[in-house]
């Protein structure tokens, strides 16, 4: 049953990643027409923005693809750090977009360019509504997935840069206030790159096998006091995504039958697992070998 629920989980995901990429270069392609009709430098910096974020819809895509298969000989821990690296690759494409658009911005306001504000409204109309449909579909598995987030992340700059552009229309259509359309991208992209910092701390944590959100000397507290271990050291943690967690340990054990010592085994994987959501754990089995080590393995240190 849980299977079949994975199962579904992963085919609704493929089907938002390629209607999100779909619905993604339709609006590439009206604001490149509208852009060029209206003489709009606004509207086809927006265009190129889109067909970046296409481009990063379909990364994505693949890496969600890729991910979904089994370990191998190869690839032991199987290919979910593909979404990590394709979330890694589109947050840094997203923070480099920003800060080019941020220059493009500072830039417009010395020399400001004439717009067809009519055309621009239009056009950033459509754009929106595409892109508040891709967003509602992304949006529920991005708290949980960060390859879907980083997605969730450059629809919606999109759709923000959608509303600042019809509200920069309006002004600019009643009032000619032409200012108004590099302040509105200075604040989306403020707020773009406010948002997709997290994703690039996480991704970059995880790709560098940074430990996770764990306390180390509660952990070993409780794994020292279950009968028959005599002390633990060597501790290692990792993820393979954002969920999966790895760790690896050595316990000091009383000479015993190895029959004995995977009770042990056994209890020590119920209590990571239960009180701290470890799935994966290596023990290494000692009698008096590392007595005198640590938690962490000071060698091993860089």
């Amino acid at each position: 049953m849980q299977e079949h629920e994975h199962g579904t989980g992963t085919e609704m995901t493929g089907k938002k990643f390629f209607t999100v990429t779909i619905l993604n270069l339709v609006i590439t392609a009206v604001e490149i027409i509208g852009g060029v009709l209206s003489g709009s430098l606004a509207l086809l910096s927006d265009a190129f923005h889109n067909l970046g974020d296409s481009l990063a819809i379909v990364l994505g895509y693949i890496a969600f693809k890729i991910s979904l298969r089994g370990q191998n000989v190869k690839q032991t821990y199987g290919y979910k750090r593909a979404q990590i690296l394709a979330a890694f690759i589109n947050a840094i494409f997203l923070v480099g977009l920003s800060i080019f658009l941020i220059i493009e911005a500072i830039e417009r306001f010395w020399h400001p360019s004439p717009l067809n504000a009519d055309l621009m409204l239009i056009v950033a109309v459509v754009g929106l509504i595409a892109n508040v449909a891709s967003a509602l579909l992304l949006k529920g598995g991005s708290e949980h997935n960060l390859n879907q987030r980083a997605t969730f992340l450059h629809i919606l700059s999109d759709a923000l840069s959608s509303v600042g552009v019809i509200v920069a229309g309006v002004l600019i259509a009643l009032f000619n206030w032409v200012w108004l359309d590099p302040l509105v991208t200075l604040l989306v992209m403020a707020y773009i790159l406010k948002e997709v910092w997290p994703v690039v701390k996480q991704t970059v944590k995880i790709l560098m096998q940074a430990t996770p959100d764990l306390d180390f000397c509660a952990i070993q507290a409780d794994i020292d006091v279950i009968p028959g271990v005599m002390g633990s050291h060597h501790y290692h943690a990792w993820q393979v995504d954002e969920e999966a967690v790895m760790f690896s340990l050595h316990v000091n054990l009383q000479d015993m039958l190895l029959s004995d010592a995977e009770v042990i085994y056994d209890e020590i994987n119920r209590l990571l697992m239960e009180k701290y959501d470890i799935k994966h754990v290596t023990i290494q089995a000692e009698v008096h070998r590392g007595e005198q080590e640590g938690m962490i393995d000071e060698e091993e240190q860089i």
